[in-house]
C-alpha cells in the first residue's frame, strides 16, 4: 500500500521579476511525496497564483483528498482531478518517480544520459529599459540565438526601440526574436502593434490580447502579419471537444504548452495531437516550477523530439531551488548526471 504526503514550499526569486500581471518576488508551489515500501517518488504541483485555473480556496483540500486516495487507479484519480491541472501533473510525476529506478529519471533517454541537450530560448523579463538592455546583452553574450521578451511593462515605443537595437546588430537568421504580451494589448490597438512588430522580423507573439475573446483572437490570427501563439487561451479548457473547438475557431499559428497549467503530460499531449491535425505548431514552456517540476518537463519535452527552441530556462531564478543535474550552458539545457540531486522534503 502506497502512502502520500504533500508539502507547501515558497520559492524565492533572486531578483524581482516583472510580468504584465505584476512583479514576482516569490512563487508558491506544492510537493507530492509518494512512498511505496522503500521507494520514494516526488511530484511538483506548481499552482500559479492569479493564473492557474486551479488557484482555488479548496486546493489543499484536494491535495489532502489525493493523499487519502493514492492507491486508486491513476486514470480514475486524473479524472477526479480534471479541474486541478497542476495536481494532475504532480500526480503523473510522482507515479513515474516511485516506479523508476532513479526517483528523478522519469523518461530515460540520451538527455538523461548526458549525451544530448535541449535548445532553449533566453528569457528577458520586463523592467526598465536599462534592466532589459542588460539582460539582452547577457543572453546574447552567453550564446543564445533565440530571445523571448516579455513586453507590456514599459512604453511600447521604448520596447520597439529595444527590439530595433537588436535588429541593427543581428539579422533574423542570427537572432530569433519572440515576444510575449501576456494579453496586454487592447483589441483596438492590437493589429497596429503587430504591424509595427512585423517590421522587426519577429518570429511570433504570445497571447497579444486577453484570453476569452475567441472571435476577436480568430479575426486577429486570420490577418496577423506575424505568427500568433496561444498561451493563456489554453488555461481552464479541460474537455477535448472544447480544445478542438478553440483551435478550429481561432486557427492560431502556434500553441504554447505549460504542463502545470494544462493538465500535465496527458493534457499537453491532447493539445499537441489536436494541433498537429490542424498543422498548428507548438513548443513547451515551464511555468516557474522548481527543479523537480522543471526536470520532469525537460525529460518529457526531449522525448517529443521537437527541434524548436523550448522555454525551459527558468531553473536558475530562485535562491532556494534544489540542487539538481539540470544545467544551462550557452543556449542548451543539459542533464549533467555527475551532479547528484539534493532534495530534502
Amino acid at each position: 500500500m502506497m502512502k502520500a504526503f504533500f508539502q507547501k514550499y515558497i520559492l524565492n526569486f533572486k531578483q524581482a521579476s516583472g510580468t504584465s500581471r505584476g512583479v514576482l518576488r516569490t512563487k508558491e508551489t506544492y510537493f507530492l511525496k509518494v512512498v511505496d515500501d522503500d521507494k520514494i517518488g516526488y511530484g511538483e504541483c506548481a499552482v500559479f497564483k492569479g493564473l492557474s485555473a486551479d488557484d482555488r480556496p479548496d486546493y489543499e483540500e484536494k491535495l489532502a483528498w489525493l493523499c487519502e486516495n493514492i492507491n486508486k487507479n491513476q486514470e480514475e484519480l486524473l479524472l477526479k482531478l480534471t479541474e486541478f491541472p497542476s495536481i494532475q501533473f504532480g500526480l503523473e510525476q510522482a507515479f513515474l518517480s516511485v516506479k523508476s529506478e532513479n526517483s528523478f529519471e522519469l523518461f530515460p533517454s540520451k538527455f538523461t544520459e548526458s549525451q544530448d541537450s535541449i535548445k532553449i530560448n533566453g528569457l528577458i523579463w520586463m523592467g526598465t529599459e536599462v534592466f532589459m538592455r542588460k539582460q539582452i546583452k547577457e543572453k546574447i553574450d552567453a550564446g543564445f540565438s533565440t530571445l523571448k521578451l516579455k513586453i507590456g511593462a514599459i512604453d511600447f515605443e521604448t520596447e520597439i526601440s529595444l527590439l530595433k537595437s537588436i535588429r541593427k546588430e543581428f539579422s533574423s537568421e542570427e537572432i530569433e526574436l519572440r515576444v510575449d504580451a501576456n494579453g496586454g494589448f487592447l483589441r483596438s490597438e492590437a493589429l497596429e502593434k503587430l504591424k509595427r512588430l512585423s517590421d522587426l522580423e519577429i518570429h511570433s507573439i504570445e497571447q497579444p490580447i486577453k484570453q476569452g475573446q475567441i472571435n476577436e483572437m480568430a479575426k486577429l490570427c486570420a490577418i496577423t502579419p506575424i505568427p500568433i501563439a496561444l498561451d493563456e487561451e489554453l488555461i481552464g479548457v479541460f474537455d477535448v471537444t472544447d480544445k478542438r473547438k478553440i483551435l478550429q475557431t481561432i486557427k492560431p499559428q502556434y500553441i504554447i504548452l505549460k504542463p502545470s497549467l494544462v493538465g500535465g503530460f496527458k493534457g499537453s499531449e491532447e493539445w499537441i495531437q489536436l494541433a498537429e491535425t490542424q498543422n498548428i505548431g507548438w513548443w513547451i514552456t515551464s511555468a516557474l516550477e522548481s527543479n523537480i517540476g522543471l526536470n520532469a518537463i525537460a525529460q518529457w519535452t526531449y522525448s517529443l523530439n521537437n527541434k524548436m527552441p523550448q522555454g525551459l530556462g527558468t531553473g536558475s531564478l530562485f535562491t532556494n531551488n534544489f540542487e539538481s543535474p539540470l544545467e544551462v550552458k550557452g543556449e542548451n539545457l543539459l542533464y549533467n548526471n555527475k551532479i547528484k540531486w539534493n532534495v530534502k522534503l
